[in-house]
Parts: structure tokens; sequence; C-alpha cells
């Protein structure tokens, strides 16, 4: 990176997973007409969100219980995704500047059976389950057979994804994510899902509960995306949670990964001292995994209050030289009108703050979620193939 090419010597970005603001346009295609994620919320359960608002979270559409100041101290907008899809894989790949043609496969119905039959030669037992189902109710319905048994669980979701759940006592853990890298070369060509994703367990009958030691095996991202264009232009990458899983580890000069939203916070504040140039791209999970695909409204209001709460300390530890980017990757609206567990197509919210910088701009509805990965290879001088940098909307005047 030359000197003195980056606008913002430091760019933090916080992608609060599945925190999505409201239907897509297209939205009827996927079945999600009426779905908004944080509107839900913020209307079945008044929220406290006084540093997210005070950035401009409710200057994008109205909240409800929430009042928009005349003078946000970030700047505020909303960002469609253009790819088809709406997992987490589509939503961070078009991030970095990918569209795609055609979504991941989903499979309502499970996996072709010679695509298990092959799977189950190849790791040397049968398995259970092959179906559609929640994380935690699967491991109700299958963990004793599991357990008795010694068959790995596979299972998807409403989303591309090829899930194996084992306990750590009958599958060991690195037994675990052998066996999802064979499932990850399997599912290639038309059966290419998103991702395979290792689910490990723990406890007895009636209280299995998943470990922390989830690992999850994306697709090789195409080239160039915004991480190859920065590690072209020397530019240090540090990622935070599951952003080394999705884009297979490329750019990143080092990561971490985390226990949970709080730890996130904390890896990522840890990271402010250790960084002091480049881009800081984290991943908080918490709300999709916990409480969105639970259906648990209450306790994704928490998980949004305990995030602005650590948000509070974090933004005081920003310098002048610093821009914080804050959006999501999709929504899961848990509002129990809905049906379904699955992820929502919406908007997601952006929120751009720098302590140097003057806020208070609308940044409009961009028209993809790559406008912010252009933003951030513009600041270091780089390009990417798709998307609009707003970059020029956020004043700097006042940044020295």
């Amino acid at each position: 990176m030359k000197q003195g090419s980056a606008r913002f010597e430091r760019i933090i970005w916080i992608v609060l997973d599945s925190v999505g603001i409201g239907e897509l346009p297209d939205a009827t295609d996927y079945g999600d007409v009426g779905r908004d994620t944080l509107g839900h919320i913020a209307r079945l359960r008044p929220l406290k969100l006084p540093c997210l608002v005070g950035l401009g979270l409710a200057n994008i559409k109205p909240l409800d219980h929430l009042s928009p100041p005349l003078n946000p101290s970030g700047n505020f907008g909303k960002g469609a995704t253009c790819s088809p899809g709406k997992d987490t894989t589509t939503g961070h790949w078009e991030m970095a500047g990918i569209w795609l043609d055609q979504p991941f496969p989903v499979y309502p119905d499970g996996f072709p059976k010679s695509l298990i039959a092959e799977f189950e030669r190849q790791v040397g037992r049968r398995t259970l389950g092959n179906k559609p189902a929640s994380g935690t109710e699967i491991l109700k319905e299958l963990g004793e057979d599991h357990v008795r048994s010694g068959f790995p669980i596979v299972y998807t979701s409403g989303d591309s994804v090829f899930q194996i759940a084992a306990h750590e006592d009958v599958i060991p853990v690195p037994e675990l994510y052998r066996m999802c890298e064979i499932a990850r070369k399997l599912l290639d060509g038309p059966n290419r899902v998103g991702r395979v994703i290792a689910r490990p367990f723990a406890g007895t009958s009636g209280n299995f509960q998943r470990t922390e030691r989830r690992h999850d095996y994306a697709v090789e991202p195409p080239r160039p995306m915004l991480l190859d264009v920065l590690a072209d232009h020397r530019v240090p990458v540090f990622g935070v949670g599951k952003i080394h899983d999705i884009y297979n580890g490329r750019g990143l000069e080092d990561y971490v990964t985390t226990k949970n939203n709080a730890d996130g916070m904390e890896k990522l504040t840890e990271a402010l001292s250790k960084q002091p140039k480049g881009l800081i791209f984290a991943n908080l999970v918490d709300f999709d995994m916990l409480y969105g695909h639970r259906k648990d409204l209450e306790g994704f209001a928490r998980s949004l209050e305990e995030f602005d709460r650590l948000l509070g300390p974090f933004l005081d530890a920003l310098r002048p030289t610093d821009l914080l980017l804050i959006t999501a990757d999709h929504g899961c609206d848990p509002d129990p009108v809905n049906p379904t567990t699955d992820h929502s197509r919406e908007y997601v919210p952006i929120l751009a703050y720098s302590k140097g910088a003057q806020g208070g701009a609308d940044l409009g509805t961009r028209a993809t979620l790559a406008d912010m990965g252009q933003t951030v290879a513009e600041n270091f001088g780089g390009k990417i193939p798709h998307g609009t940098s707003f970059l020029g909307s956020i004043s700097n005047e006042n940044r020295r």
C-alpha cells in the first residue's frame, strides 16, 4: 500500500449476520413478501439501541419505538443483493464484488441418493437424516441414534448447505473435518453447494448441545474479488469470526475464530491495537445461528442490545483516521407469523462512521452489496469488478 494513498488508514467492517431491514423488490420470488427482520423485532419488542440509532440506523427507515436523530453521527443507507439467493456465501461474495449468475442449489427433499451413497462409501459409514431440519431439532430427533450407531447426521436447510453433525465422543472432531473435506470435493457441478459445515456436538440424550468447533468449507471464490485486490495492493486484512471460512482464507494475513458475538467484539477490540492499518473484517453470527433460525424474537432483540452496549466502548477506541462500516448479509425474520425458519430476501442496513468525518449523509438505496466492497477498494487504491463506491459521499474534510 502506497504511503498516503488511503483516505482512511484503517477500515473496520462488521457484518451483523441476518440483520435485514425489509423485503427486497423480488422477495415474492423467494416466498419472502413482507419480511422485515429489524422492523418486526422493533415493532414486537421495543429495542434499546442508542449507539446504532446515534449512527443513523433509524434514519434508514422508520423503526417502531426508535426515533431518528436530526444529526446522526454516521452516514446511513441500505443495500440490495443483486445476485440470486439469500445465504451467507451469496451476501459476502457480493460484498467482495462477485455477482452470481445463478443461486447455489438447495435441497428441500434432501440430497440425491447417489450422492449420499458415494459419500457413505468414501467415509466408510452409513448416514442418518438427509433432509432439511433445524440444527437443534435434528439432534433431538437423531442424536441418540447417532450415538448408538456411530453414523453421522447429514442434513440441510433452506440455504445451500450440506451439514454434518457428530458427537465429539463418537466421531472425533478431526475425523468430522475429514468427512467434510470429502463432502466438499463431492459437492461440485450441479451439486455445488455454498458451504459444507461441520456441526460437532456434545452432551447426553435430552441435553445435546452444539459445540464451538464448527467449521465451514466454502466454495472457492472466483477471482478477482476484494480480498485479492487488497492483497495485490499489499493491504493487510485481518478476519474475525467465519470470514476466513467464507473466503477460504484468500487475501487474509491473519484471522481469529469466535465463540459468540461478545467474544467477537472482544477480538475486534484486540485487533485495533494489533493492526494499525488496512482492513479488519468481522462476521457476528449469533443473530443468525442462535436466534433467527430458531424464531427466537426475544433472543434476537437481546442480542442486538448486547451488540449496541459493546459498540459504545468500541466506538471510543476508534481513531479519527478509521472508518467503521456496519452492515448485514441477508435477513432472517423471527416474526412468529412467518412459518419458515429460513433466511429472508431483504435489504441490509449500511452505516458508515468515522470520528474524523462529518456524518449525516444519506447514502440512499445501493443497487448492490458490492458498493461497500468498491468503497473499501477505492479507499486503498484498488477496484473490484462490480459496485459503485460511496467513499466520496463520506465527508473527510474534518478528518485531519
